[in-house]
């Protein structure tokens, strides 16, 4: 077989005629459970009416798993992974960029936060799609406890010690 006629011909994987349940269902799990876990981290960045709420961590965790299911179920080689999850890495960080925002000549600086949840959803996704889900929850609890309840102990804190409020 040339070259060619290898990149023309087209992939038969079990897994397009659905014959394969069990891979069907492994890829169905680890997607639900990265949407899951975006939508646990999303709805705490809703409630606050941040930027990126809940679709977007969903969409970020799905995306994520989704680009490291592709190079697993074609059979790519651990290297693979790195590469894939590096592109996912970069391509995070400069979606995380956009939202931050220098607000005036002062050290004030909006979407850290926002950004650095991001950037761990996809992580969340990521670990969700190479099936280590302990990983991916273990991060997003941990994610939820800094996002919500010490987000709210943060603002507290800064009430009553009269400090600026926290831009993100």
């Amino acid at each position: 077989m040339t070259t060619h006629t290898a990149i023309t011909t087209p992939l038969h994987l079990p897994i397009f005629e659905f014959t394969n349940w069990d891979v069907t269902l492994a890829v169905m799990a680890r997607l639900g459970l990265a949407a899951v876990l975006g939508l646990l981290l999303g709805v705490g960045r809703e409630r606050l009416r941040k930027t990126a709420g809940m679709r977007t961590h969903m969409l970020v965790s799905v995306g994520s798993a989704a680009f490291i299911l592709g190079p697993i179920l074609c059979g790519l080689s651990v290297e693979g992974y790195s590469r894939v999850i590096q592109g996912i890495t970069q391509g995070i960080g400069f979606l995380g960029a956009g939202t931050i925002i220098k607000l005036s000549e002062k050290a004030e600086v909006k979407g850290l936060t926002t950004a650095a949840s991001t950037w761990l959803t996809a992580g969340i996704g990521v670990a969700c799609g190479l099936g280590q889900f302990w990983l991916a929850v273990g991060c997003a609890v941990l994610a939820w406890i800094v996002l919500v309840p010490l987000g709210i102990l943060e603002k507290m804190w800064q009430q009553r010690n009269g400090v600026g409020q926290a831009t993100d």
